[in-house]
């Protein structure tokens, strides 16, 4: 049997099969269309089986009506539909009923895996600004989709915070080890979803993970606080960042949607939360997860995400962790705030002291027993002849040690295959009394710190070469290469920062070249954040030690500061739009680094451009008051599916009713949705000058009786410019569009490579800077 996920429409039958030719299992999706009559199909989860039944009799000499239901999940908010266990004959044959335009394959989703507030320049000693103005994000609730939650950290205390806002519907779910009493008045509501999951895998072992909303994994707990733990101190991870921890949006209420199991998290059980999510009255959404992308009406993610925002409620998601690379940037719809990952100013500098009194830089958290003061160890590479097969050696993979090469000394392994924690585990195990952790030549030079379990520290790619030149030229010698390994614990005011993590993943947009992606970046590593109480900070399963908090990097930790951030601004301005408030974000936000120069690219050392860090970094106290904003409607979304060449079946899979592509000749192209930012993509086919046009529309939000006018910085051999170049405003609430030209000439290039130049359009009232940032990218065909 195949578990098929089914988003159901009762319309004519339009549909491109994904379906695989063999027999193997599929999770697919079918969807009942939106003005369906409720009293039959709203949530009648014995509808859906009565369907079933009749389609499996159809093929079958079965009589009799199974004993237990078939369906999965039955959806109502988000979309309308139902998740069930099929054959690949049923699939088949519901691809043929005249009701049904989409069946789509269910795909496996994976978590992307303090300071930051104060970073941001979010203080409570502020007499005015985000904080303040929105009372901490009080009553506004963040539903996080994740792994769960562990309720007793302080982090989710409810003390001082009011009765549960009258809005919430959402409710307590109880299972093993979590009662309705762990929610309270911070943490409001508690789901899991395992249907999906378990309809793969089988049943789930209940001695390695929760059947409730409990979090065995870390990762949930870790992003719910940074969206909006509570103010705790003292805080720290082992010693590390002492200090206040606090998240985003310290009185906004939680709501945890539990879908990450250890097999991953399944398209079926992710909208089941959306659906529960918005049905619940969730005001943000925070999903720190993520896969390949795909056409947004074969993307589950993209599906439920359309029909949150359809219902004001803001989507944050993590843009990937596949960084440096280019085109790695997953969660690209444009009614998804999509967050890349930066640095703070802050460090955990742990440096590899050579034989040769080299002092080459390294990263680490671990709080154990360090080496002895002074001592240098011998210290080889794993991958070198006679420390195993090689390859599974230099990687430190579990077993590829030998104990009586490894005993007693550092031991140099390459990042990749296992987690980085998991390969110091590897070499305590091989009687190692230190690890070096070395990138690789993608990894480049960006440095995460881990809560190791031995004497451990991380250096770059070129670190990683120059030790092993090292170690292979003093064993040939009298000398033999030796090492240690010195902690200096933790390093405040670092400069540059920010800096665009090595991993966090970049643009160009995958799927809408038209679109910018990422939208914005955040912090997110090296971030301090709660942690459960059952599992090591380092995540190998025999690490016994405890700690409240723990320090995690990831896009998974830079997506809930965006999500706490936006249920600040929506406190403050409960008017604004989903759209509006990621246009608030993106117009406000940097470029430039504590040094006043454009932000670094971690892996390179080399600056930064639009496709690392879309907009620029946030900047929430310039949010609040953004002047202008770009908003956009659901009618906007559909003239931009109909642009992209959607079909309309392909539409309505993703808005839920029959679209109209009438309006979208008006709108002219993709990159005309009002977006904050402008993206122009010209196949050149040989011709010397290339041109496009952009309409935008500005929304009034700061005073009235403003007059803003506009500064062009044009990308490089291109001719920008603004129609008119000044607008006038009478009124807060105001409506004013412009007209932006580009005109570029051909640049030389090789069939198939490309060329990006950026440049911004800012408009200013003297008091306001309303930045976008405008990108040229030339593409030369096969």
């Amino acid at each position: 049997m195949a578990t098929l996920f089914l988003l159901f429409f009762l319309s004519f039958l339009s549909f491109s099969s994904s379906s695989s030719t063999n027999d193997l299992p599929r999770t697919f999706i079918v969807k009942v269309q939106y003005d369906a009559k409720p009293a039959i199909f709203t949530l009648h989860k014995h509808w859906y089986d009565s369907f079933l039944y009749s389609l499996s009799s159809e093929t079958t000499s079965s009589s009799s009506p199974p004993a237990e239901s078939r369906v999965i999940h039955a959806y109502d908010t988000v979309f309308h539909g139902f998740s069930a266990k099929l054959s690949p004959t049923e699939a088949l044959n519901l691809q043929t009923l005249p009701h049904v335009i989409a069946v789509i394959p269910e795909r496996v989703r994976h978590v992307q895996t303090t300071r930051s507030p104060e970073f941001l320049g979010l203080k409570t000693t502020d007499s005015a600004g985000l904080l303040k103005e929105s009372d901490f994000g009080s009553d506004l609730v963040i539903g996080v989709i994740d792994t769960g939650i562990w309720p007793e950290r302080q982090s989710f205390n409810d003390r001082d915070l009011g009765p549960v806002p009258a809005k919430w519907k959402g409710m307590c779910v109880s299972g093993k080890d979590f009662s309705r009493a762990s929610c309270n008045r911070k943490l409001i509501g508690a789901r899991f979803f395992c249907n999906g999951y378990e309809a793969t895998n089988g049943k789930m072992n209940e001695s390695t993970e929760y059947r409730s909303p409990r979090d065995s994994d870390g990762h949930g707990t870790h992003t719910a606080s940074i969206a909006a733990g509570r103010y705790v101190f003292p805080a720290s991870t082992l010693g590390y960042a002492k200090g206040v921890a606090a998240g985003m949006a310290p009185k906004a209420r939680l709501a945890a949607y539990k879908v990450c199991w250890n097999a991953g998290c399944y398209d079926s059980d992710i909208l089941a939360a959306f659906d529960a999510a918005v049905n619940d009255g969730v005001d943000v959404i925070s999903l720190s997860v993520g896969g390949v992308v795909v056409p947004y009406y074969l993307d589950a993610i993209a599906i439920g995400s359309f029909g949150a925002a359809n219902r004001g409620v803001f989507v944050s998601a993590s843009a990937g962790n596949g960084g440096p690379g280019g085109l790695t940037v997953t969660n690209v719809a444009p009614w998804v705030a999509t967050v890349g990952a930066g640095t703070i100013d802050r460090d955990f500098p742990a440096d590899v002291k050579l034989g040769n009194e080299k002092v080459i830089r390294g990263v680490s958290v671990y709080g154990g027993p360090g080496l002895a003061p002074g001592k240098m160890y011998p210290v080889i590479y794993a991958g070198s002849e006679g420390t195993g097969d090689g390859y599974s050696s230099s990687l430190c993979l579990d077993g590829s040690l030998d104990p009586k090469l490894v005993k007693g000394k550092i031991v140099l392994c390459d990042r990749g295959i296992n987690s980085r924690a998991a390969k110091g585990d590897v070499v305590k195990k091989a009687g190692g009394v230190g690890m070096i952790l070395a990138n690789g030549v993608f990894d480049g030079e960006g440095l995460v710190a881990d809560c190791h379990v031995l004497p451990a520290t991380a250096v770059g790619a070129s670190a990683g070469d120059e030790i092993r030149s090292y170690i292979s030229v003093a064993s040939k010698s009298n000398s033999p290469p030796t090492a240690t390994i010195v902690f200096k614990g933790t390093r405040l005011g670092v400069r540059p920062a920010p800096v665009v993590a090595s991993f966090s993943a970049r643009g160009p947009n995958p799927e809408s070249p038209e679109i910018l992606k990422p939208d914005v970046i955040a912090p997110g590593l090296n971030i301090l954040a709660a942690w459960p109480d059952k599992v090591g900070p380092s995540g190998v399963p025999n690490d016994n030690r405890r700690t409240e908090f723990n320090i995690l990097s990831g896009t998974s930790m830079a997506c809930p500061h965006v999500s706490g951030l936006a249920a600040l601004l929506k406190a403050a301005h409960p008017d604004w739009s989903p759209a509006a408030i990621k246009s608030a974000l993106m117009t406000t936000a940097y470029t430039v680094d504590n040094r006043g120069e454009t932000m670094l690219d971690e892996s390179t050392g080399n600056t930064s451009t639009v496709m690392d860090f879309g907009a620029g970094h946030v900047h929430p106290q310039k949010a609040i008051d953004p002047g202008l904003i770009y908003d956009i409607s659901t009618f906007d979304y559909v003239d931009f599916l109909c642009n992209s060449n959607y079909t309309i079946n392909n539409i309505q899979v993703v808005t839920r009713k029959t679209a109209d592509c009438s309006g979208a000749k008006r709108a002219g192209h993709a990159g005309n949705l009002n977006y904050p930012s402008m993206s122009a993509v010209f196949q050149q086919y040989g011709k010397h000058k290339m041109s496009t046009h952009f309409i935008r529309t500005v929304t009034n939000v700061g005073d009235p009786n403003s007059v803003y006018k506009v500064t062009i910085k044009p990308p490089s051999r291109t001719l920008v410019t603004v129609q008119p170049e000044k607008l006038v405003f009478r009124r807060v609430g105001q409506k004013f569009s412009f007209l932006v030209r580009v005109e570029t000439m051909a640049v030389k290039l090789s069939p198939g490579g490309s060329s990006l130049k950026s440049g911004s359009i800012v408009w200013s009232d003297g008091k306001h800077t309303v930045t976008s940032p405008i990108v040229v990218t030339l593409q030369q065909p096969l």
